[in-house]
């Protein structure tokens, strides 16, 4: 598993206009390459009345799987920009398709370049970015005294609490990166001057979104 990459949790639409055609976007995140066609068909059907709807998406931990199309429009002047600001953002398992209205004057190349690039900046800026993270559960038994510390510690690492159990201890139960673990096992060990029981509880995907717990099992 790789240790954290950039995907979309929501999607949105941006949209520009260039010298009268309209450059619409829409971002969806995509889990499969069935998903990406289906949402591109689905888009297309919507806007069935554009000259063009080109598209890029992308999957894959590290990016393995990239197609793009230009709909029409002269080679790699819609597609490849779309899929660069895509693969530049280190964007991954989202799709993207330009639905482009013609305005009456041609853009020219790197119009065209400029203004389906830009499009996929507006559709991106009206969604939801989050970097995903391959972490450890982590459940922590302590005593009262040490829960103070516990969250000062947790608190200062920007890392929140997912689930906690008051009883005469206190348990509770954290998210994090596998690569970190070894420091935060240290960071608890003596923030309790080893009075603290650390248990592993399994490893998934997740998310930090307004300072709560997003789980990818």
């Amino acid at each position: 598993m790789i240790e954290k990459y950039q995907t979309i949790y929501k999607g949105g639409v941006g949209e520009l206009v260039e010298k009268k055609s309209r450059f619409i976007a829409t971002v969806r995140p995509v889990d499969s390459e069935e998903e990406a066609l289906a949402f591109i068909e689905e888009t297309k059907k919507k806007y069935w009345d554009a000259r063009h709807n080109c598209f890029a998406y992308v999957l894959g931990e590290r990016q393995e799987l990239m197609r793009c199309s230009d709909d029409g429009e002269p080679s790699q002047t819609a597609g490849k920009p779309m899929m660069d600001v895509l693969t530049g953002a280190g964007l991954t398992n989202v799709a993207v398709v330009v639905t482009r209205y013609f305005g009456g004057t041609l853009l020219g190349t790197g119009g065209l370049v400029r203004a389906y690039g830009g499009a996929v900046k507006a559709g991106l800026a009206n969604s939801q970015v989050i970097t995903k993270y391959w972490g450890t559960r982590l459940a922590i038994t302590t005593d009262y005294n040490g829960i103070g510390k516990l969250q000062y510690l947790f608190g200062q690492r920007q890392i929140p609490m997912m689930d906690a159990e008051y009883t005469d201890h206190v348990q509770f139960v954290v998210l994090v990166p596998v690569h970190q673990l070894p420091e935060i096992t240290k960071a608890v060990t003596e923030a309790t001057s080893g009075q603290a029981v650390l248990s592993e509880e399994g490893s998934l995907y997740y998310a930090i979104l307004d300072g709560e717990y997003l789980c990818f099992p």
